[in-house]
């Protein structure tokens, strides 16, 4: 098949790219490098460097292709605290932008790359897609903007649409932006380094850590899944970790003598987070196959940011 990815040089994208590069599909990547890096493609990736707002270029791009995964986006929830507009131009204006071009062009499928966030703060867990949304950021409301647009727009020019809501995705090369950086990748390498690690409040709130490459295997299958059209799908471990375990798997896994630092005062997020993965397993046979501390160990191997760990395990 033919593949359009936006994001492509992103954790998640690179990753998808080279999958699909792998399986021997043809491959084309879009990505601005505002935070992505495109050295971490294949070389038969053929990768541009653009806007998604850029729609002259969307229509070049999108020729003769099958499926567009949408992974472009501004993805710092603290950040977007800050820069709510620019978050709205990207996630929700390059939506959009992108669906438009699908219509113009005549492409019949894409599969969107949601988030977890979109459900915000509530006290019955599993979550299911059924749940009430109640974002609570600009990013978590951009996500679930773009899904509506996503939805409608499909739903109006008959393009076939899957919204994926990806929970805590975690693996080797995520980003690590110098403020707010993702938890998994941060706390690894303070472990690493023998610094600390700061848990916010009293680490007993949970987040469902999912490894990258059980992502990649649900955004693969969204490509040619049956009865998907329409779908909106939690991707997650279906696990409910609290962050203080998370922590100390970390010092374990890493044999890191790192300090552990609570820090009350800090805002910690929302309180509990678990994806109901039932309609994944049902729609695309999916199903975790790699636990929190094998991809954390996974991580520590193969991550190059970590070499220095290597020689102390």
């Amino acid at each position: 098949m033919n593949f359009l990815i936006t994001g492509a040089a992103g954790f998640l994208g690179s990753a998808l790219a080279n999958q699909l590069a792998r399986e021997g599909h043809v491959v084309r990547g879009l990505d601005d490098l505002s935070s992505g890096e495109n050295e971490r493609l294949f070389e038969d990736v053929h990768f541009t460097r653009g806007d998604v707002n850029d729609r002259p270029k969307l229509w070049t791009l999108l020729q003769d292709i099958d499926c567009v995964y949408h992974l472009a986006a501004r993805v710092r929830v603290a950040e977007s605290l800050l820069y709510p507009r620019e978050y709205t131009d990207v996630n929700v204006g390059g939506t959009v932008s992108l669906m438009e071009a699908m219509r113009d062009v005549g492409v019949r499928r894409v599969v969107f790359a949601s988030s977890g966030a979109v459900y915000g703060d509530q006290e019955v867990q599993p979550l299911n897609e059924e749940a009430n949304t109640l974002p609570s950021s600009p990013y978590a409301v951009s996500k679930l903007s773009a899904e509506y647009y996503v939805r409608t727009i499909g739903t109006l020019w008959g393009i076939e649409t899957v919204s994926l809501r990806i929970f805590n995705a975690f693996g080797p090369n995520q980003q690590l932006p110098p403020s707010h950086p993702p938890v998994v990748p941060n706390w690894l390498r303070q472990a690493v380094r023998g610094g600390s690690l700061v848990v916010h409040a009293d680490g007993q709130q949970t987040r469902d850590f999912v490894y990258v490459t059980d992502v990649v295997r649900s955004l693969v299958a969204a490509a040619t899944a049956p009865n998907v059209d329409r779908a909106v799908i939690n991707i997650g471990s279906g696990i409910e970790t609290r962050l203080a375990d998370l922590a100390e798997m970390i010092l374990e896994v890493s044999h890191s003598q790192a300090e552990l630092l609570f820090t009350p005062r800090n805002d910690p997020g929302v309180s509990r987070t678990r994806a109901d993965i039932s309609l994944a397993k049902k729609l695309l046979s999916f199903e975790p196959k790699v636990s929190l501390e094998e991809g954390l160990k996974r991580t520590l191997d193969e991550d190059p940011r970590f070499e220095t760990v290597k020689a102390n395990v």
